[in-house]
């Protein structure tokens, strides 16, 4: 069994402000605040969309598929349209990490955020 790391959250949230920080000076169209704070919420629930579909669409028509898998659960679930009315925006969600695309339901505002 993998045993659990820790890290100190200070010296993690100033390595994500140097990152920012330094992903803004590289691309200027980004000028976002440096953040004060980490919001763990991020967990869709979806499906993985295969890289030979992702390499033939456009991001506007993959947003436009994940809000009808969003739309289609909310009408199946009456309680998780409310969760997901709530949620601002109240579309489905696309998460990219690395090569893997997922297409679901969005984060809901019952999230986590970390402060120091």
């Amino acid at each position: 069994m993998t045993q659990a790391r820790s890290i100190s959250l200070s010296k993690f949230t100033a390595s994500v402000q140097a990152a920012v920080k330094a992903a803004v000076a590289k691309h200027p169209k980004f000028s976002v605040d440096v953040p004060n704070a980490i919001t763990v919420s991020y967990l869709i629930r979806g499906i993985p969309v295969p890289e030979a579909i992702l390499s033939a669409v456009t991001m506007a028509e993959l947003q436009t598929f994940a809000s009808d898998i969003a739309a289609h659960v909310a009408g199946a679930h009456p309680e998780m349209a409310e969760l997901i009315s709530r949620t601002p925006g109240a579309q489905g969600a696309v998460l990219s990490v690395g090569r893997h695309v997922i297409c679901g339901i969005p984060p809901f505002l019952e999230s986590v955020k970390v402060e120091r």
